[in-house]
């Protein structure tokens, strides 16, 4: 694989959305990611969270099997795995013993409360998590409940892209001398992380603890996203008093002085009903044609049929074909170390064979593994 992190070896534990996406994170980017799947694993539902890896079944709960994993491991510089605490531990594959293997390993841990806490070993999922970091309560219009923004917060962007981002520095760390470690990314850590901005204003006293009352979460008639006449939506983010004042403009509202005070948040409520009617009397895409090209800050809301065609997605690569599939592209962009195209999904254990050659293992071992059921 091409890529910034060409020649770096990550040993995924199959797992479900988190784990998967840092794992291709770190594929996108030119890791050679193995994914160790379960016997009838191999979960295609998770579509392009599971592109570009080599994939090998082992059963890690049978002695033989964790060994193999062992064996695996000591060749890598990174790891990742999602159980819970002390399941890894249990299989003989904890930190102590892989590290002790391999002293320039990155071991890294994805859970939803971290490896230690009250709530450590308790289940839950990315609204769980975001509900207890705070971030969940930031979300939603006022006067409604809160409104989970999918699993965006604590699975990916508070999740694996936060262990994505922790292992790679760890990693450039054990390049630079110092030694392997564990990474305990909790996703009510990450999806904290993403509020310290929101901490910032509120700490300054210029956010309310609530949603749906402050200027970036649809309090203000200026950040909010608006119906159009054919049913369709566009968003307004006219912030800064420069693109305020364009977007009263296109509106033609720069001579009603109701609009002139952009902060007052006692009309805000009002202001919205005004804006809502106006846009109401156009179509998007009449919409559209008037704000192209300005700084006006609004733009369409696509769905995620148009969103690929759009001209800026398309003319950048946004999303791209693999496997006669659509999906986003990898992200970010390099000047210098250009990233190969990402391949589709492997079937569960169709590099088996390959993984255990290049670990030494010859043809008759292989068959017997097979036979005895510790890999398929």
């Amino acid at each position: 694989m091409a890529g910034p992190l060409s020649g770096v070896r990550i040993i995924e534990f199959a797992g479900l959305g988190p784990g998967p996406f840092c794992a291709m994170m770190l594929a996108d980017h030119g890791a050679e990611v193995i994914r160790i799947d379960r016997k009838g694993g191999g979960d295609m539902l998770q579509g392009p969270l599971l592109r570009s890896r080599k994939s090998i079944v082992i059963d890690i709960k049978a002695p033989a099997g964790a060994s193999l994993a062992r064996e695996l491991v000591r060749s890598a510089d990174g790891l990742i795995e999602g159980f819970r605490p002390g399941v890894m531990e249990r299989l003989g594959l904890g930190p102590d013993v892989l590290l002790k293997d391999n002293p320039k390993l990155v071991y890294g841990r994805m859970t939803g409360w971290g490896q230690t806490g009250p709530l450590a070993h308790a289940a839950g999922h990315d609204i769980n998590y975001i509900a207890v970091s705070g971030a969940l309560s930031t979300c939603g219009r006022a006067g409604d409940k809160p409104t989970p923004p999918v699993n965006y917060l604590g699975d990916f962007g508070g999740g694996g892209m936060m262990l994505a981002f922790g292992m790679t520095a760890a990693m450039l760390a054990v390049k630079n001398g110092a030694p392997g470690q564990v990474i305990d990314c909790a996703m009510t850590d990450g999806s904290a992380a993403l509020t310290a901005m929101t901490w910032g204003f509120y700490n300054l006293g210029v956010w309310k603890d609530a949603h749906g009352v402050n200027m970036l979460d649809t309090g203000a008639h200026f950040y909010e996203v608006y119906e159009t006449r054919d049913g369709k939506w566009i968003s307004v983010g006219a912030i800064e008093p420069q693109f305020y004042a364009q977007l009263r403009r296109k509106l033609g509202l720069e001579d009603d002085a109701d609009f002139d005070a952009q902060h007052d948040r006692e009309r805000w409520p009002s202001l919205k009903e005004r804006l809502a009617a106006l846009i109401r009397t156009r179509n998007r895409a009449e919409w559209d044609a008037i704000f192209e090209g300005t700084d006006a800050c609004v733009a369409p809301v696509l769905s995620l049929r148009e969103a690929p065609v759009h001209p800026h997605n398309a003319a950048r690569g946004t999303f791209i074909e693999v496997g006669g599939e659509t999906q986003p592209a990898p992200a970010p962009r390099y000047s210098a170390t250009a990233t190969d195209p990402p391949r589709p999904p492997a079937p569960a254990g169709a590099q088996t064979d390959e993984i255990l050659s290049r670990i030494g293992k010859t043809r008759a071992e292989i068959d017997a593994l097979r036979a005895a059921g510790v890999v398929a």
